[in-house]
């Protein structure tokens, strides 16, 4: 299964899911639609599960949320760990910690440059595993969200790897 999305004024991104995955709802509130096209919150776009393998769900953020140059680059914005502390809470759903992070890497693809992450929270919404992926394209972050528990994380952590590396803008 392809995803390819746009919404609002989000560029068109993509990723790859197994086939067993299904789309969920997201509340109105949550999804930007509410406040659309000026909105100064993060909204989410679009969510899937698969409950023995974990979440996935792609999270938008203006760009005037982090700075104040238009166009800018996931560069622009500072180092990884600056911008995973500014959009962490994003990943989680509730509270972000820097202990939580276990590593950052950088990855280009094209002149597109991609911040990925990998978390282990034990106090998050999402699950205790989280992978993410940023970049900023236009006047918004995209932030790509990868989420396990731990016994799905056990069973299904290259799976959930594999979609994280297959998200692009």
């Amino acid at each position: 299964l392809k995803s390819s999305l746009v919404a609002g004024n989000v560029q068109p991104y993509q990723f790859v899911l197994p086939p067993n995955w299904k789309q969920l709802r997201i509340a109105n509130i949550l999804s930007g639609n509410y406040c659309q096209p000026k909105c100064a919150e993060p909204w989410i776009e679009v969510k899937f599960e698969n409950e023995k393998q974990g979440k996935v769900q792609v999270v938008a953020s203006p760009l005037i949320r982090l700075t104040n140059k238009p166009n800018a680059t996931i560069e622009d914005l500072g180092e990884p760990e600056k911008v995973i502390a500014s959009l962490g809470p994003f990943v989680t759903g509730n509270s972000y910690d820097s202990d939580e992070l276990l590593n950052t890497s950088i990855e280009k693809i094209g002149d597109q440059t991609y911040y990925k992450y990998v978390l282990e929270t034990p106090f998050a919404l999402t699950g205790s595993h989280n992978l993410a992926k940023a970049t900023a394209k236009g006047n918004t972050v995209v932030l790509f969200v990868v989420s396990a528990t731990e016994k799905q994380w056990q069973s299904s952590q290259k799976t959930l790897q594999a979609i994280l590396d297959s998200f692009q803008l």
